[in-house]
């Protein structure tokens, strides 16, 4: 019976104790001041900028081509022999000057035909000296003996009709022998200008006829390469007989990659050809390049080169990366406030990676490259400073509210 009486007392006071933790943890919680409420602060998109530096800056238009040479000739013999000679640069790739002997053909029979013709000359100029004094005879006796009737006297008598024909036999004789010495001189095959023998065909001892071909020369004076443009390419040019009447086209640069290093020719736009390419549309320019040889090594004919041309110099434009530039010709301009903008500007040329603005932007103005998922005109943004080391050059993308609808990836 004793023990039902504790039970009840420790019961009770159990229960006494968390009633009062209770009602403490109801006083305590009711004193404690409320929580104070604070917003996060918005997560701005980081971009990338380039500063828009404002100078003067040569278009450059970039092309590339073929080259080939400015005279290329086939030397072919005029007249029949053995070959008795060859130059030592008679060889395929052989330098040979101006008036350089390439090939010797037997001369003997030319030399031959000469002496005839000349001793054929000497028997007309005899003949025609015979003829004129007979005629000087007849002449005389005739004014002896008609002079006082004042008579002119007759063809015959004046030995007109053998005059004539002596003339004639001393112009012919004078032709052959011209003719003959002509041959003796074409036994001599030169080269008509400098250049390099690009396909050798006869050798010494070989029987050459008229018209037999000798060697394929070409000049090395000049090359050329064609360049094919679009047509808005050519508003930057000058381009003598298409984009201007007279004066001089615009300069250019030829250059080859060769053996780890860079090989460049100066040159210049000469003209442009007469037909557009039917396939492509585009127009052919060629550009001039004298003294390709003057390097090592040389500037080949067939050898593929890239062209850079130097069109119209623009002032106060602005040169920027590829990625800068958006779609309709837009830029995103970050203001000091780091308040986004989109600016319409006038695009000059777009080259590879980089853009050519000639005008809609200021000195200093921060221009943005990072491309970003969701952009609007008037978003606030950070910026990241250009010569930080360790950023990544496109910047990284960045979701953020638009408050108007912009532009998503250009």
């Amino acid at each position: 019976m004793k023990k039902k009486p504790a039970f009840m007392i420790h019961l009770g006071v159990a229960l006494g104790l968390v009633a009062l933790g209770a009602v403490g943890f109801v006083v305590l919680t009711m004193s404690k001041p409320p929580m104070a409420q604070r917003r996060p602060a918005p997560v701005l998109p980081l971009v990338r900028t380039v500063t828009a530096e404002l100078a003067s800056r040569t278009v450059m238009i970039e092309g590339e081509g073929s080259v080939s040479p400015l005279r290329r000739s086939t030397l072919a013999s005029e007249v029949k022999g053995r070959i008795v000679h060859t130059s030592p640069n008679l060889v395929d790739g052989g330098a040979v000057a101006k008036g350089e002997v390439l090939v010797k053909v037997d001369k003997l029979d030319y030399q031959l035909a000469v002496t005839l013709s000349r001793a054929k000359v000497k028997e007309a100029e005899t003949a025609l000296k015979k003829v004129q004094e007979d005629a000087e005879a007849s002449l005389e006796e005739w004014r002896r003996y008609q002079g006082a009737k004042g008579e002119a006297p007759p063809p015959l008598v004046a030995r007109e009709p053998q005059l004539d024909e002596a003339k004639a036999n001393l112009a012919a004789a004078q032709a052959q022998l011209a003719q003959a010495e002509l041959d003796l001189s074409r036994t001599e095959i030169k080269a008509p200008y400098k250049g390099r023998i690009s396909v050798k065909s006869v050798d010494l001892g070989q029987y050459l006829k008229a018209g037999d071909k000798v060697a394929e020369l070409y000049g090395t004076d000049a090359a050329e390469v064609v360049v094919h443009l679009e047509d808005a390419a050519l508003a930057w040019l000058k381009v003598p007989g298409l984009t201007q009447e007279r004066g001089q086209g615009s300069a250019a640069e030829v250059f080859i990659q060769f053996s780890g290093g860079r090989i460049s020719w100066p040159g210049r736009v000469v003209r442009a050809l007469g037909e557009l390419d039917p396939r492509t549309r585009l127009v052919p320019v060629v550009v001039r390049v004298d003294a390709p040889d003057a390097t090592q090594p040389p500037l080949s004919p067939g050898m593929f080169v890239k062209v850079n041309i130097k069109g119209i110099t623009l002032d106060n434009s602005v040169r920027l990366p590829r990625a800068a530039l958006r779609q309709g010709d837009q830029v995103w301009v970050v203001d000091q406030a780091g308040v986004l903008k989109f600016r319409k500007v006038e695009v000059a040329r777009v080259q590879g990676e980089q853009v050519l603005i000639k005008s809609g932007l200021a000195q200093g103005e921060k221009v943005v490259t990072t491309q970003l998922r969701v952009v609007s005109d008037g978003m606030a943004v950070q910026t990241v400073d250009p010569s930080a080391k360790g950023q990544n050059e496109s910047g990284r993308a960045a979701d953020g509210p638009a408050k108007k609808s912009g532009e998503a990836n250009s």
